[in-house]
């Protein structure tokens, strides 16, 4: 059956609309959601370049809803739920990591017989990009599984000395993590999203709507403290993902809401340093959300960045 199609409006897609646009696949025994632009386009569109988006957390795949039209002129777009997150499976038994996060999108690349694709990462989905870029740099040509063209990553904590997380993220990566999960509440999630948005590009009533229902789709607050591990796991893969981005062999662009207290100008600052002061697109009232928050701009900057590299 053909999923069904969200209509090109400035009405934001439900929960259920953007999950019945979608499919599941299994990797490993667990369902993971994903959807693919590319299973209706014609035949002279056949040839669109793949453009494979990476969420953040705590949120899921909605979080593109905005730019998935406008992309979706000049891409094939696809994306998918990670494990732990939105519609896919939230197993309380796994070890949430980010090298399997980076295996499922491989294996959805596989599943669809896609070889090569450009990424844009956002937050969590950054370190998922990073892990991808680094097994990109480091396999041999003739042995790696996808090629990477391009990677534009937003917000996210690229170095874990310049991530400054929210008091509620460090409890819950804390050895009272699963306490803190089952004390979390829509109010508390509420505040806490508010508070990384920027001033004037605040989160409408109807979105903090649906971040809770992905949130908390399929008993997720269960794993809340699983997958913030990956705070720690930043710091253990220091190295790994760093040079992924110093070694990268394909180019990157850095597009930030300067505004954001976990990842705004101060990770930009170390970016230039570490990095490169190259392709980086700087939004100075935007905050931790920019795909959310200033979709125009984003959705712009991914085309033009991609056009002409």
């Amino acid at each position: 059956m053909q999923p069904k199609t969200i209509a090109d409006t400035n009405t934001l897609p439900t929960t259920d609309e953007w999950c019945a646009s979608g499919h599941f696949f299994t990797f490993k025994s667990h369902q993971i959601f994903f959807k693919d632009g590319g299973e209706n386009i014609h035949l002279k569109d056949e040839q669109k370049p793949a453009l494979m988006l990476i969420h953040g957390f705590p949120t899921a795949s909605w979080d593109w809803c905005k730019i998935w039209a406008t992309l979706s002129e000049h891409f094939r777009v696809i994306t998918l739920d990670m494990i732990g997150f939105g519609f896919s499976d939230k197993p309380e038994s796994l070890d949430y990591t980010i090298h399997t996060q980076a295996d499922i999108f491989e294996a959805l690349l596989k599943h669809l017989n896609i070889n090569e694709c450009h990424l844009v990462a956002h937050d969590y989905g950054d370190s998922v990009a990073q892990e991808l870029l680094y097994r990109h740099a480091h396999i041999e040509r003739n042995k790696r599984r996808i090629t990477i063209h391009s990677a534009t990553l937003l917000n996210g904590g690229l170095f874990p000395e310049s991530h400054k997380p929210k008091f509620i993220q460090i409890l819950l990566n804390s050895f009272i993590g699963s306490l803190v999960a089952k004390l979390v509440t829509k109010k508390s999630v509420d505040k806490n999203m508010r508070s990384v948005f920027g001033k004037h590009t605040q989160p409408t009533k109807q979105e903090l709507e649906i971040m809770w229902e992905l949130i908390t789709h399929n008993n997720g607050k269960r794993v809340f403290h699983k997958l913030i591990s990956y705070m720690t796991q930043r710091k253990h893969n220091r190295e790994r993902w760093l040079q992924a981005l110093t070694y990268a062999v394909c180019p990157i662009q850095l597009v930030n809401g300067c505004a954001d207290p976990i990842s705004g100008g101060h990770m930009v600052a170390r970016f230039e340093e570490l990095v490169s002061s190259k392709h980086i697109v700087k939004l100075h009232n935007i905050g931790h959300y920019p795909q959310i928050e200033a979709p125009k701009e984003i959705a712009q900057a991914i085309i033009s960045f991609i056009n002409n590299n």
